[in-house]
Parts: structure tokens; sequence; C-alpha cells
């Protein structure tokens, strides 16, 4: 019999330490018109609060992926809960603006961007040799499967017993990661002593050179790919994070379905992009990784442009299960290609700062669609800007190198 590999370990607590942390960035998005009515702030005031969030969530991206290339996963999973926990807890008692934007902003956006995207592509590109698009996959599925779980427990809590329960929910759940990420966590595989899953026992120099390879990452921002990459996924997040993830809840309410029904679509939407970021990642170790990203960003725009017609039930999770299956997708194509254009010893730092402009674009558009309501008195302009982002993202895929000709560009420079 094979020995179990203490990687599935480390796969299953970054896992749910993903769950946890992410289901965090989907509150937003369940209380607002709570915030409203308690405290009498407008929507661009509580919008303009979660963007700065989500922008300090996107430096927490390269921030933390620095810190993973220097210090390991496993710290920066605890300094990065604890920074969420301690953020969660404040808010409880929150009485002004200002503390929304201060708690919002800093802990909560850094600690759930150093437990995200760049901390799942760092563990898997350690612990794994084979599969590492499933694995990068499964964590991303991590963030959809905190919306199924929580998100509308959160919204029944909001409505039966107020949003402050709401938030105690993911507050007790993030603490309680800390315990299994202080005992299980490793950081390496030869913590445990043993290799990466997929790994021979005689590992070729150049297998061991391209480990090794790095890409600082001033000569990285020299490269075309760098911006197409950041270009393609900033528009990723406009049409995720900040305009879908925060906003479809109060969009749906305006629209005359309850909140519980909108949270619902939002696990609806969670669950079927668990189905389609494994799909993507299984895709992504076998396919052209520029041609998987241009169909999922095309594939988004379509389903965009529909969600202004949006007006019965049918017809809203029609929409969650068309979106759901393409939210996150992108994730473990743009790791993949970050990884063999500029080498896994870079991945954490230079998809770090790939995955800040995702944010920045989410910032961008959470505020924006909070201004643009406050001005018109719906979404629909910024439903439409987002589809036409996406077509403008696919055509920017495209002209993305295969990683081989970059990573020569590079090393010539």
């Amino acid at each position: 019999m094979k020995r179990f590999h203490y990687a599935w370990v480390v796969v299953v607590v970054t896992f749910i330490a993903l769950l946890a942390a992410q289901a965090v960035r989907a509150a937003p998005g369940v209380i607002i018109t709570s915030l409203e009515g308690e405290f009498g702030w407008s929507r661009t005031a509580i919008s303009a609060a979660i963007s700065l969030s989500i922008l300090t969530f996107g430096l927490g991206g390269p921030l933390g992926g620095s810190f993973i290339d220097r210090f390991g996963p496993r710290r920066v999973m605890l300094v990065g809960d604890l920074l969420i926990v301690g953020g969660l807890l404040g808010l409880l008692f929150v009485r002004d603006l200002w503390q929304l934007y201060l708690l919002w902003g800093i802990p909560i956006g850094l600690g759930t961007g150093a437990v995200g995207g760049v901390l799942g592509a760092a563990v898997a590109h350690r612990w794994f040799r084979t599969h590492r698009g499933v694995i990068i996959g499964a964590f991303g599925a991590a963030t959809s499967a905190g919306q199924l779980v929580f998100v509308p427990a959160m919204a029944q809590l909001t409505v039966s017993e107020g949003w402050r329960w709401a938030l105690g929910l993911v507050l007790i759940a993030c603490a309680a990661m800390l315990v299994p990420v202080a005992i299980f966590m490793r950081d390496r595989p030869e913590d445990v002593g043993t290799r990466a899953v997929g790994e021979a026992a005689v590992v070729t120099a150049a297998v061991r050179a391209e480990d090794q390879r790095t890409t600082p990452l001033r000569e990285a921002m020299r490269t075309r790919d760098f911006w197409l990459l950041a270009g393609s996924f900033f528009v990723c997040g406009y049409t995720s994070n900040g305009l879908v993830g925060t906003h479809l809840i109060p969009h749906a309410i305006e629209h005359g379905f309850t909140e519980v029904t909108a949270a619902s679509a939002v696990g609806v939407m969670g669950a079927m992009n668990i189905v389609g970021t494994l799909g993507s990642g299984w895709l992504s170790d076998r396919y052209d990784n520029r041609k998987l990203l241009a169909a999922y960003y095309g594939f988004r725009a379509l389903s965009l442009s529909l969600l202004p017609l949006v007006f019965d039930v049918q017809g809203l999770y029609l929409f969650s299960i068309l979106y759901g299956l393409d939210w996150i997708a992108t994730v473990p194509p743009t790791a993949n290609l970050v990884a063999g254009i500029y080498g896994r010893a870079s991945l954490g730092t230079i998809y770090g700062w790939v995955f800040f402009s995702h944010m920045a674009g989410a910032a961008i558009a959470a505020y924006a669609a909070g201004y643009l309501h406050t001005i018109l008195g719906d979404y629909h302009l910024m439903f439409v800007s987002a589809a036409l982002f996406g077509i403008v993202a696919a055509g920017l895929a495209l002209r993305i190198q295969a990683p081989a000709r970059t990573a020569a560009a590079v090393a010539a420079a």
C-alpha cells in the first residue's frame, strides 16, 4: 500500500482556512441594506468603505506572497487569520462611519488578502509537481464553498437577529481555524521528510533549476505579458468581487426578491463555481491556458449582459448557474501562466501583484456601482460596462505569449 502523503493534510487545512477567510469577503453584500437602515449611511459611503477593503485585500496578496516566499505559508496564514478576527471583533461595536472604513479597510482587507488566492497558488506549487491546476482550482472552489455555506446563513441571521450576528458567524469560523493551522500546517514537503506529490526519487538538474528559477518584479514588469495578465485580471476583479460579489444582493432586493432568496442565489452561484473552478483546474493542466482565459472572459461577458433583464426567481437562478460556472475559473490558468513565464520560485511575489490588479479592478467597480446607483437609481450601466470589459479581457488573454517564449525573453534581458 502507498503511504499516505502529508500534502493532503496541507490541502485540507488550506482549503478550510480559505473557505472561512473568504466567506468574510461576501459579508458586505449581505449587510449593506442593514447598515443603511441602522446608521443612515448612504450606499455610496458604504461602497467606498468596501472599495477600500477590496483594495487592501488586493495589497494583502503581494505582501502575503512576498512573506510566503520568505517565511512560508504557515506564518502568513496565522497572522492573516488574526487580523481578520481582530477586525471582525471590532466591527461588532462599530458606531461611526470612520470605524467601518478603518476596520473593514485595513485588518480585514489585509488579512483576507494574505489568506487568499496567492496563498493557494503558492501551496499548490510547493506541494505538488503534478495536478497543480486541479489543486489551485480546489483552493479557488474554497471561496465558493464559503459562499455556499455562509452567505444564506448570514442572510437568515441578518433578517432574524441582526447584521452583528451574521458577522459573528464568520468571526467564530475564522477564530476556530487558528487551531488546525497552528498544529497541522507545514511550509514545505521537506518539513515532514517527504517530496512533493508526483516528484520522482531522482530530480534532474533541469527540473531543480526550474524550481529555483526566479524573476525579479522589476524585470517582470518590463515584459508585455505581465501587463496583459494584470490587465485581464483587473477585468476579472471588476466583473466578480467588485460588482457581482458586492452588489448582486442589493440589486436583487431592489428587483423584488427577498434577502434570503437573493442570498440563496449567491449560494447557488458558489455551488456552481465549485464545479467550474475544479473543471478549470483540470483543463488548465491539459490545454492552452491563454485560450481557456479568453473563453472564460467571453462567457462571463455574455452572462453579465443578461443580468439587467432578470426579474423572476427562475431567471435569477439561471444567471447564478451560468455566471457561477465561470466566477473564479480564471484563477488556475492565470496562476499557471505566471509560474510558467516567471518561475515558480517567484510565484508568490509576481502573482501577488497580478492579484493586486484584480482587486484594484474590484475596488473601482465596488465604489463606482454604489456611486452610479446613487445617481441613476440602478446598476444597469455597471452591468453593461462589465460585459464590455469581459470582451476586452478575452482579447488581452489571446495576446499573451507562450510561457517558454516569454521566459526566454526575460532571461535574455
